[in-house]
């Protein structure tokens, strides 16, 4: 067998290790075509090589591609490499501070190595996309690694953080990081409050990890939280309205950082909703399109009426400006 299709198959073989956690040597070599023989001899070629492949005994073991001192080649098919180049277009424009810059960089390599056909069609996905790009507040990449590795190894982490009595040092034991439109969320268990918070990583100042580990506790849903403190805890008003319409219907309008649907009965959905003024509350709730009934609070069902008194207004006809209807000149209006 000659050099080249060696170097293609042993490139072959490094795609598909890519591809999954773990192969049996059956298998890579029933993709390759070649016997399990063949297969071991490339694994070898591919370690000479640098790139760490663990053979892993027993029931279900196989190779696995692990972490190395250096990245491996990144094969990707057609439908990973436009994903891929279409995914880093976006993330140009990021809320990671430092992240823009990196993904354009990577995109630029990939489109020199891109074949034309590819680079073709992703060019015309971006040729045929804007992105709107509201207010970002981007957040330190280094924050974001620090919190994330807390997490896993269940280290405390200390910072500073404003509040309704100034900016205080707070330490919590991290669970989860959760994206919320454009911003960044941590849950964690506040040690001083002995209880769960929400903290925006924009608003944290020095954050650093401690070197005391703690033990895991039961914890909710970090999503789930996350959402009920966006929705609810920073407002002055939290409303909470009946909607006749099936909740992913009020899903499909109501972003998640914006509002909670939650289930009800008889073909009506439950909406809580945030805000701090009331007549804009109001306003947008009534943008829903489909009947509401509001639960609480009180003050919003004024509020509503306030509304409807003024859209009744704007619906009638504007008066007839005296000085244009006067008679001119041959009994022409001018």
């Amino acid at each position: 067998m000659s050099v080249e299709a060696t170097t293609e198959r042993v490139l072959r073989l490094l795609a598909l290790l890519q591809r999954r956690p773990s192969w049996t040597a059956a298998d890579l070599a029933a993709q390759l075509r070649v016997t399990d023989r063949c297969v071991r001899r490339d694994v070898r070629r591919l370690r000479t090589l640098g790139y760490p492949v663990r053979a892993v005994s027993g029931v279900g073991g196989g190779y696995q591609l692990g972490a190395g001192t250096r990245l491996p080649p990144l094969l990707l098919d057609d439908e990973e490499a436009i994903a891929t180049a279409v995914s880093l277009r976006l993330a140009s424009g990021g809320t990671v501070a430092g992240a823009g810059e990196a993904a354009l960089r990577a995109l630029a390599k990939l489109d020199q190595v891109m074949p034309s056909r590819l680079r073709a069609e992703v060019r015309a996905v971006h040729g045929a996309t804007e992105t709107l790009v509201g207010p970002v507040v981007e957040i330190d990449a280094e924050l974001l690694v620090m919190l994330a590795r807390a997490c896993r190894d269940a280290v405390r982490v200390r910072f500073g953080y404003p509040g309704r009595d100034g900016e205080r040092e707070r330490t919590v034991e991290p669970v989860r990081m959760v994206t919320a439109g454009r911003r960044w969320y941590l849950m964690a268990w506040d040690v001083d409050r002995a209880d769960w918070r929400t903290f925006r990583l924009d608003r944290m100042r020095a954050a650093a990890a401690t070197t005391w580990r703690f033990r895991p506790r039961a914890h909710p849903d970090p999503v789930a939280f996350v959402q009920r403190s966006v929705t609810g805890s920073p407002y002055r008003y939290v409303a909470r309205v009946r909607v006749r319409a099936r909740p992913d219907q009020v899903r499909a309008l109501v972003p998640p950082q914006v509002g909670r649907v939650e289930d009800d009965r008889d073909g009506w959905c439950v909406l809580l909703v945030g805000g701090d003024d009331l007549d804009w509350l109001a306003a947008h709730i009534a943008r829903l399109s489909y009947e509401v009934q509001v639960v609480e609070p009180a003050e919003l069902r004024a509020a509503a009426a306030r509304l409807a008194r003024r859209l009744a207004a704007m619906a009638e006809p504007a008066e007839a400006d005296p000085v244009s209807t006067r008679p001119g000149p041959a009994g022409r209006v001018r």
